[in-house]
């Protein structure tokens, strides 16, 4: 019980803090309340009694931060959750990209469930996919080193990132790109290892979700957020409104369809 007061006392300080940094989400500065917190430790709480069931070591998962409906999106946010340490002291970790609120910079946290479901989600779910075994052991020590995890960021950000350009990068592309350094032992030798790593995603069949954005919106977009760019895309691509980017919900399509993850997320609610 006592460890329990503290997680949420922990957690309750972490809520009446300054958000310096959110991705899936919009940006704003308004603080949670103690329900929010709650059930944002409860679904924590859900999601690790979920992750020890599977018997993984790493799984892709995914947060709902917004609403993105309209866009037939599901989830808005993934990161890689990893098992740290052993035995009666081993603990479930997720290392993800977040981008600097308000700016066009992004690097990559390693953070407890708890303060990954923090954030005002806009729905209390959560999902997951388990890696296959290849993928999870090639992962696992990249995942638990500062260095591995930071060599795939592009400091870079856009939330629209074209997925096979370099000059910026989103959260999501820096989960696929890491994995994809992970896999492909050419990416880190590459002179140029994000081209490598997207070299290799092509080949795997990944497919980006592509957004139906028309001039005026994409305008609004650039003008009044530091965190949106499009000049990575194609001209031919951006001018018939076709803005591709790598979203929760192609990954998870893609991992069932490549044979990466074992089937379809697995949903987690309080």
């Amino acid at each position: 019980m006592r460890a329990v007061l503290a997680a949420v006392a922990f957690a309750m300080a972490l809520a009446t803090a300054p958000k310096a940094a959110h991705a899936g989400r919009p940006c704003d500065t308004q603080q949670s309340t103690a329900g929010e917190v709650m059930q944002g430790m409860a679904l924590a709480e859900a999601t690790a009694r979920a992750l020890d069931r599977s018997g993984a070591q790493v799984v892709v998962l995914a947060r709902a931060g917004q609403d993105l409906s309209r866009y037939q999106l599901r989830w808005s946010h993934i990161g890689f959750a990893y098992r740290s340490g052993d035995g009666d002291g081993a603990h479930w970790r997720v290392v993800h990209k977040l981008n600097h609120c308000g700016t066009a910079e992004g690097a990559v946290y390693r953070q407890g469930l708890g303060e990954f479901f923090l954030d005002r989600p806009h729905r209390y779910e959560a999902a997951y996919v388990v890696l296959d075994a290849d993928a999870q052991a090639r992962l696992l020590p990249v995942l638990r080193s500062n260095a591995e995890v930071a060599r795939w960021n592009e400091p870079r950000y856009s939330m629209v990132a074209y997925p096979w350009a370099t000059r910026y990068q989103q959260s999501n592309q820096w989960v696929i790109e890491t994995m994809a350094g992970a896999m492909d032992h050419r990416a880190a030798r590459s002179p140029d290892p994000r081209r490598q790593a997207q070299a290799w995603l092509g080949a795997q069949g990944y497919e980006p979700h592509v957004l139906r954005l028309g001039a005026l919106t994409r305008l609004g977009a650039r003008v009044g957020m530091a965190h949106v760019a499009f000049d990575d895309h194609p001209n031919h691509k951006r001018f018939a409104d076709r803005i591709e980017t790598v979203t929760a919900d192609s990954v998870f399509e893609w991992l069932a369809r490549s044979g990466l993850g074992e089937g379809r997320p697995t949903i987690v609610r309080p």
